[in-house]
């Protein structure tokens, strides 16, 4: 302790195995093997916020786990968190709570299109978008973004394009219905910045599409970046759109599976609350729990967090840089999820694959599960401790090395 402030050692290892851990016991069915360094999956290798821990464990003293709301109090931390991080006055009524963003992006696919309709991606996309749009019967446009000296960039001509039935159709369905838009990037780490956020918008509310806006990385941001809601860029976006926020990334929760779901417009409100009902159920209390307490008293602990992480991603940039300059790293605003360009080893995406799992001993996400535009590419979470994060680049080093 120092002051009043709580330090928390980042540097620690903890024993994950056999905790039933997606990241650390699921590796072997997945990557057919378990003596590997996990990098893969979105979640951090570090223990959260002491004030979650001791409002948890508050709660489970209350011996009762009956049917559960959230109250006014959890509300109010969704609005204040708006407020005080983005500068985004929302209206309670406009929260709407599910286990994850993941299943609010199918209820709102399902509320907002017909079978039949298209919905935009931007490639490469987070694996889980294609069966949302597939699973609702709709069709998948691809609006691939563009790889420019090292950084991405949106393809607004291309974007356009879907909306004009002469032009690029996959489909004879009409126009796009909406996009999964996302920001930051998955995988790419890619923060959009105002004025792309506006152009975006315009083309797609400007010819009658809605926006599904994925933000639930957006408090996970390098230094010098600054996350703009897509709501917030002017009165007719807040109108045509749903805004997904998580504490579950930010702070390490994605076990406790809350998520708050942000609709201003009413009739589309409305229509989501109808498909979410029956089939998608509410988080737990220990969920409401957690969000409440991370949002009003985890600023300490996430503060730390993002400067371990930018020494992290300082470290890797540096180690490929000198060790392994035959991988790319492209470099993120945002996210704990790293891009890495592998092209230049020359394998194909099965050959990649084992590569990294026999020779690097490193489970990481293959590139092409993202789409098209990520063969050659792989997604690495450095979101652990900085002497596993080295380990795991050391082995890649060695087994890149017997390429040569």
């Amino acid at each position: 302790m120092e002051g009043n402030i709580l330090k928390y050692n980042f540097d620690q290892i903890y024993n994950r195995k056999n905790t039933d851990s997606l990241k650390w016991d699921v590796m072997k069915p997945i990557f057919e093997r378990d003596d590997l360094i996990p990098m893969w999956v979105a979640d951090m290798d570090f223990p959260v916020a002491q004030p979650i821990i001791d409002a948890l464990k508050k709660r489970v003293d209350h011996p009762f786990y009956g049917y559960t709301q959230p109250g006014s109090s959890v509300i109010d931390a969704v609005v204040d968190r708006m407020w005080r991080k983005f500068q985004w006055k929302i209206e309670p009524e406009w929260v709407i709570f599910t286990p994850g963003v993941v299943p609010a992006l199918h209820a709102a696919v399902r509320s907002l299109t017909h079978p039949g309709d298209e919905i935009i991606l931007q490639e490469p996309a987070y694996h889980p978008f294609f069966p949302v749009v597939k699973n609702s019967g709709c069709h998948i446009a691809s609006n691939p973004l563009k790889l420019v000296d090292g950084r991405y960039e949106m393809d607004f001509d291309d974007l356009q394009s879907k909306f004009d039935p002469k032009k690029g159709r996959l489909h004879n369905h009409g126009r796009a219905k909406a996009i999964i838009f996302c920001n930051p990037h998955n995988p790419v780490g890619r923060l959009w910045n105002g004025e792309e956020i506006r152009k975006m918008g315009e083309i797609i509310i400007g010819n009658g599409g809605f926006v599904i806006s994925d933000e639930i990385h957006c408090e996970i941001l390098f230094k010098g970046r600054k996350h703009t809601p897509f709501a917030t860029i002017s009165p007719e976006f807040q109108e045509n759109s749903i805004v997904c926020m998580s504490p579950s990334k930010t702070f390490n929760l994605p076990g406790l599976e809350v998520s708050s779901i942000i609709i201003p417009n009413k009739k589309v409100r409305d229509n989501f609350l109808n498909t979410l009902a029956g089939i998608v159920p509410s988080p737990n209390i220990f969920g409401y729990i957690a969000l409440k307490a991370a949002y009003m008293e985890g600023d300490e602990w996430l503060e730390q967090v993002l400067e371990y992480l930018e020494d992290n991603l300082i470290f890797l940039r540096e180690y490929f840089r000198k060790n392994i300059p035959s991988i790319k790293v492209i470099e993120p605003d945002g996210t704990y999820l790293i891009w890495l360009d592998c092209r230049d080893l020359g394998l194909n995406n099965h050959n990649l694959k084992v590569f990294l799992r026999d020779e690097g001993k490193v489970a990481i996400e293959d590139g092409f599960i993202f789409g098209k535009s990520g063969s050659g590419f792989v997604r690495m979470n450095i979101a652990l401790p900085r002497s596993v994060l080295q380990e795991g680049l050391k082995r890649i080093e060695i087994a890149v090395n017997k390429l040569i």
